[in-house]
């Protein structure tokens, strides 16, 4: 196992997860809510793009990070887990920057896709909503090195992380027909 590379301080830690997590939650709700209506020189549904390509990566890393664990390799799990948190915080950007660019897209598709659609965005949505501070605090965990507890909340959210990191792929690929070029 590794050493702690935080001192435990459970106080601070749940109050700046909390903090950081409802911050980022409010952001998006209220983002959510503005277009800005500018001529960025570029396709603004490229960040689209960029997020999928994020959310893909960020699966991969996730798969990885789940083998190089249970493979015992502490120190890559941990550089790999690290890197998909990066990343995660790059799309965070990236998709505020596409709702504030590009406004919402109406899904078009007609049949059984419609609710399937609109399933899979659904529980993506419900669970991109929760899953950061699980992910802040997973972290923290093994920052300061408790593993029974890392581990224990690891086997909740890595399956919900991965969740919402595929699906943010597949809606992509569904609603990305239906995006106007501009």
């Amino acid at each position: 196992m590794l050493n702690a590379m935080l001192q435990k301080n459970d106080r601070q830690a749940k109050w700046l997860i909390g903090v950081v997590s409802f911050v980022v939650f409010a952001a998006v709700v209220l983002l959510s809510q503005v277009q800005v209506n500018v001529d960025l020189g570029f396709d603004v549904h490229l960040f689209a793009r960029i997020n999928a390509v994020i959310n893909s990566v960020v699966a991969v890393l996730l798969l990885a990070g789940l083998v190089a664990v249970k493979k015992g390799n502490f120190q890559v799990h941990k550089k790999i887990m690290l890197t998909a948190m990066v990343l995660s915080a790059l799309f965070l950007v990236s998709y505020i920057c596409h709702h504030l660019f590009a406004g919402d897209t109406k899904f078009q598709g007609t049949g059984l896709i419609r609710p399937v659609y609109f399933f899979i965005l659904a529980t993506h949505i419900f669970l991109a909503a929760i899953i950061l501070p699980f992910i802040l605090y997973t972290a923290y965990r093994a920052l300061i090195a408790e593993w029974p507890q890392h581990r224990k909340l690891a086997r909740i959210t890595w399956p919900i992380w991965f969740y919402v990191a595929v699906t943010g792929v597949v809606v992509y690929l569904m609603i990305s027909p239906y995006y106007s070029a501009g």
